[in-house]
């Protein structure tokens, strides 16, 4: 009988070993960002089908991507923003799933695009984070639209296609890139990565003036070794009447997925705190 508490708590202690071995282990969900058919949805505008997907609930937080990208380009983004935002990823025209069958392409019928959509959501203020040429659309969603935009941060961005902007190593890219595909089989798809490679070429043409224009605040982000030059990235900030400034150390073009827990909360602190431009002599907290 001296036994029987010992053989008690054996025998409970294998019941609850065996209970946690029968318990299923629960597997963490993979989403398929820019494929989810759960979360996507289409919109006809200007003679195309943009497609973009919704996630979260909140205030609602634009996504823009960079040339030939898509909305997986956010996919370390998505999932932070959208505990705190009802996040609007979006396939810029021609890239991704969004469709365009037109020759030509330019920014501003871009920005265009994000208009008409979110018009079509009835969201009329909604922040906006634009990373390349989603940058640039960001900037001229802000001139052309400014009452859509709450706020804007931009990384990789640039005003003009030339050397005061983009550095050689960047232009170089651009035209093997072109030239390997005018080399080869000219289908649908080759003609119309084509297209965006061209765009680059020749846009954006966007004034300083313009900028001195903006009324919305914006975050200003580069990598110190993007594509996009420093002193371009600091061109921009210098000449938007309310903007900040940050720049990523040790970080080419893709300091969204490089530094992306930096990034993520950088952009959200921006986005929930006011502007306020400090004094020069303001080092305190």
């Amino acid at each position: 009988m001296k036994n029987t508490p010992n053989l008690l708590i054996l025998a409970l202690l294998l019941l609850t070993l065996l209970g946690h071995a029968q318990t299923p282990k629960k597997t963490a969900t993979v989403v398929n960002y820019g494929n989810n058919a759960k979360n996507g949805h289409y919109f006809a505008t200007s003679g195309i089908n943009l497609y973009y997907e919704t996630y979260g609930q909140g205030k609602p937080l634009l996504l823009i991507h960079g040339n030939g990208g898509s909305i997986k380009d956010y996919r370390y983004q998505i999932p932070y923003f959208s505990k705190h935002y009802q996040v609007i990823a979006v396939d810029s025209r021609a890239q991704g799933k969004s469709t365009d069958t037109g020759s030509v392409l330019n920014y501003e019928i871009m920005a265009d695009d994000f208009d008409a959509l979110l018009t079509h959501l009835k969201l009329d203020s909604v922040f906006v984070i634009g990373w390349s040429d989603g940058g640039i659309n960001g900037l001229l969603l802000a001139m052309r639209h400014p009452e859509k935009v709450k706020k804007l941060a931009i990384t990789g961005a640039n005003l003009r296609p030339d050397t005061t902007a983009v550095t050689a190593e960047g232009y170089k890219m651009i035209a093997e890139e072109g030239a390997k595909l005018r080399a080869g089989v000219q289908n649908d798809a080759t003609k119309n990565t084509l297209k965006l490679l061209h765009m680059m070429e020749i846009e954006p043409n966007i004034p300083l003036s313009a900028l001195r224009k903006i009324k919305c605040p914006v975050l200003v982000m580069g990598g110190d070794f993007d594509v996009i030059k420093p002193r371009h990235t600091l061109e921009i900030f210098e000449n938007i009447p309310q903007a900040y400034l940050w720049i990523f150390p040790e970080s080419g073009h893709g300091a969204v997925h490089r530094y992306r827990n930096e990034f993520n909360a950088k952009v959200q602190h921006f986005f929930t705190h006011p502007y306020k431009k400090p004094n020069w002599i303001d080092w305190e907290p």
